[in-house]
């Protein structure tokens, strides 16, 4: 006859206990009144999820059945009950019948060696050890005394499980041994376990208590932790000051670097890491490790590579180009990039940027952008002194860092929108950047040690000549005109065209569109020196023709008659707008 089985949450009961149970969960409730209306047996199995289960998986194989006492009702409907275990069991064919739980209990048989001489002394072997524990598992021994002398052995191994909280699987592992000595044999196990953990716990907490300040939380959770490390055979302080020097002489500094970080590394040493001023210490030779110093992209520099690069990405504005490959072909002859800081300026759109981009990659360069919109603070460029909160090193130095290279190409993008406060004056700080003669001892305030920027390449770009004569003497201005109609058309079928194809999904064959098309849109729905406007045009022609096919792009032809009709209608607000041929009309 199968028994109905009672769910409960981290709990394992032992036989031979009268067991209160409350129970708040309905079904549950209906389990427990449904089991003693028919034999008045249930079994009590621990489960292993949270709610009340779902699944037989959900539930461990062994448990303890007794028999109902006693049920008490209570007006929120919850129930308070009582039962008296009997046997541990071994549960199997578990099945749910209408949301409730049974199965088969086969008894676990128990050899009677509960009065013997082996099983006593385990007893007050683990007695002896529970009187090792310490907060915050600290047991009263009179109240366990007083239960040795007035309970059986299952009510003294029961309580012994309840109070140090010992998980389910091990409990249930001495719940379906065979004998009382087992039974114990796997408690002394746990206890001493307990027990050895609460001394390492004392210990730690004593070493706190008496290197640690009262009232300093941070600093106690980390005296904490490097107490842990300790108690672990590792001192954390040790081997972060041990670390820092092996890196300080493994980094191949230059000599007065070397000098400043032995420096630093010597009053580190002396400070508590928990220490603010320690903790800077610490971050600035991070910092000054992390810099690029000696370190080269070989890459030799061929020309024809260098041209094949522009040629490719760059369609037109050959006389740019030339003078980018002269620029160059000069660094190949002096082994340097010193001469000339060259200046993009040039209408929006008109791809400086990109240049710059396209340079790094002709010269086998990492490459780095440093927009200047908007900057007023001259710390950006020299960094702050590492003594204020938040300090931190410039861009230029930043940029170097993340390139982790000291030759690459750096761009100073929109150098005219530069701004000037009370903070001080950027565009007179890039003048040491941008001087050949005075950028090979470049000290930001951070590092405080000198840094030779003279194998940067320094490339700049500006829509205007908006800024002061020393600025723009310490660089060769190149004007990159706009684009002709037949160069938009150009740039049109050789780059246009797949990104914008590939920006909205479609397949860059499907696209046809002669010359005439494109020149259509460019005279009668753009009005710029540059592409980005065209770019627009063709991302809307594409994303319209896909909203009219229900969003699959097939062959289609863009004739002049299809593009005006497809870009004719604009929404500006609660205004329709219809453009026509170059004018907008109501």
């Amino acid at each position: 006859m199968k028994n109905y089985i009672l769910p409960l949450r981290d709990i394992v009961v032992h036989p031979g206990l009268t067991m209160p149970i409350y129970l708040d969960i309905p079904t549950s409730v209906d389990c427990l009144k449904t089991a003693s209306n028919f034999g008045n047996q249930i079994i009590l199995v621990p489960q292993r999820s949270w709610g009340y289960p779902t699944d037989v998986d959900d539930l461990y194989d062994v448990g303890t059945i007794g028999n109902i006492v006693q049920i008490l009702n209570l007006p929120d409907g919850s129930v308070h009950s009582i039962v008296r275990t009997t046997d541990a069991v071994k549960i199997s064919d578990v099945q749910m019948v209408d949301g409730l739980f049974v199965g088969n209990a086969e008894k676990i048989e128990i050899a009677d060696d509960m009065e013997s001489e082996q099983t006593l002394a385990l007893r007050d072997k683990i007695i002896e050890n529970l009187r090792g524990l310490t907060t915050p598992k600290k047991i009263k021994m009179e109240k366990l005394y007083n239960v040795v002398r007035n309970y059986p052995l299952p009510a003294f191994i029961d309580s012994i499980i309840q109070t140090l909280n010992i998980d389910t699987d091990t409990a249930l592992k001495i719940l379906s041994a065979t004998s009382w000595q087992q039974k114990l044999i796997i408690l002394l196990e746990q206890v001493s376990l307990s027990a050895e953990t609460a001394k390492i716990e004392e210990n730690i907490n004593t070493r706190v208590r008496q290197q640690m300040e009262s009232g300093r939380r941070d600093a106690i959770l980390q005296e904490k932790l490097r107490a842990i490390q300790h108690e672990m055979g590792e001192d954390d302080e040790t081997a972060d000051t041990n670390n820092m020097r092996k890196k300080i002489e493994n980094a191949n500094l230059p000599a007065d670097v070397l000098d400043k970080a032995k420096s630093e590394w010597k009053r580190m040493r002396t400070m508590s890491p928990m220490s603010q001023e320690g903790g800077l210490i610490k971050n600035y030779l991070d910092e000054l490790l992390s810099m690029p110093w000696g370190h080269f992209d070989q890459q030799p520099i061929d020309l024809k590579r260098a041209r094949e690069t522009l040629d490719a990405e760059h369609s037109g504005m050959q006389p740019v180009k030339e003078r980018i490959l002269e620029h160059i072909a000069v660094m190949k002859k002096t082994g340097s990039p010193r001469g000339s800081i060259l200046c993009f300026v040039g209408a929006p759109g008109v791809g400086k940027t990109s240049l710059c981009k396209s340079i790094a990659n002709a010269l086998g360069r990492k490459y780095q952008r440093i927009s200047l919109g908007g900057i007023s603070d001259e710390s950006h460029f020299r960094g702050h002194r590492k003594t204020y909160i938040g300090a931190q090193t410039g861009r230029i130095m930043d940029a170097l860092k993340r390139c982790k290279t000291n030759n690459p190409v750096i761009v100073l993008d929109e150098i005219d929108k530069m701004s000037r406060d009370w903070r001080g004056d950027p565009e007179s700080a890039l003048l040491e950047i941008l001087d050949p003669e005075q950028n090979k001892t470049f000290r930001d305030h951070y590092l405080e040690v000198d840094f030779d920027l003279s194998n940067v390449l320094f490339i700049a770009t500006a829509n205007s000549l908006n800024m002061s004569s020393a600025l723009k003497d310490r660089m060769e201005i190149i004007n990159v005109p706009g684009y002709t109609e037949d160069d938009k058309v150009q740039i049109t079928r050789e780059h246009l065209l797949k990104r914008v194809a590939d920006e909205n999904g479609w397949d860059v064959n499907n696209i046809i569109m002669s010359d005439d098309a494109i020149r259509h849109i460019v005279r009668n729905y753009t009005s710029e020196q540059g592409v980005r406007g065209l770019h627009r045009e063709l991302a809307t022609l594409l994303r319209r023709e896909l909203l009219a096919n229900d969003g699959n792009d097939s062959k289609t032809e863009f004739t002049i008659p299809m593009i005006d009709e497809l870009l004719s209608i604009r929404n500006y607000g609660d205004v329709t707008h219809k453009i026509g041929f170059g004018m907008r009309a109501q």
